[in-house]
């Protein structure tokens, strides 16, 4: 049996200050499917609007990333409008205030 060739194509975005490494395999197990992963790098495991750890995996379909522009247009997308949500701008401006305690 011949090894699997896996192509993972790498990218890094920065996304509101925030340095983004973004893994996306376009042909996950067959031609309709992909795979993101996301992995924050900088500032260390800072939440996204995605994922409070700094990391995400993510399958979807293959002519969604496509229609967008390719992984990283993807995935800026995807968090600016995962950041329209209540709770996330109140976390946001949560984080950028100092606190006392």
């Amino acid at each position: 049996m011949s090894p699997v060739t896996r192509d993972i194509v790498t990218e890094i975005l920065e996304w509101r200050g925030v340095t983004i490494h973004i893994g996306y395999e376009a042909a996950w197990h067959g031609d309709s499917w992909a795979h993101l992963e996301l992995h924050v790098r900088h500032p260390e495991d800072a939440p996204l609007p995605v994922t409070d750890t700094g990391y995400r995996s993510h399958f979807l379909p293959r002519e969604s990333v496509e229609d967008a522009g390719g992984p990283a247009a993807y995935v800026m997308a995807w968090l600016d409008e995962a950041a329209e949500c209540k709770a996330w701008r109140a976390g946001e401006l949560a984080r950028r205030q100092l606190s006392l305690f």
